[in-house]
């Protein structure tokens, strides 16, 4: 299963790399667009669970990877102002 880093710039303007165990994140996130705060935490945790899912269908168990990498995710959000999350770049 192909996992891939996806490359964010918060609010705040610091920057992120974030995991994902599938190309999943593709499917739901856009390179150069910018997405509200509420609506990129929306698509990350469909994203990186549908990954999860994969994972566990694959391998009898959840991909704790995603599941660690949504959590520091949520964490900075609440961080954050609000604002938008641009998507920089998709690393497989």
């Amino acid at each position: 299963m192909p996992d891939m880093r996806f490359h964010i710039r918060w609010p705040d303007g610091s920057r992120d790399a974030c995991y994902a165990p599938s190309l999943v994140i593709k499917d739901h996130l856009a390179v150069g667009q910018d997405y509200p705060l509420d609506e990129f935490l929306a698509l990350t945790r469909l994203a990186l669970g549908i990954a999860s899912e994969r994972v566990r269908e694959r391998y009898g168990f959840p991909c704790s990877r995603a599941e660690a990498q949504l959590a520091r995710i949520e964490e900075t959000a609440r961080r954050q102002e609000p604002g938008t999350v641009y998507v920089e770049a998709f690393e497989e």
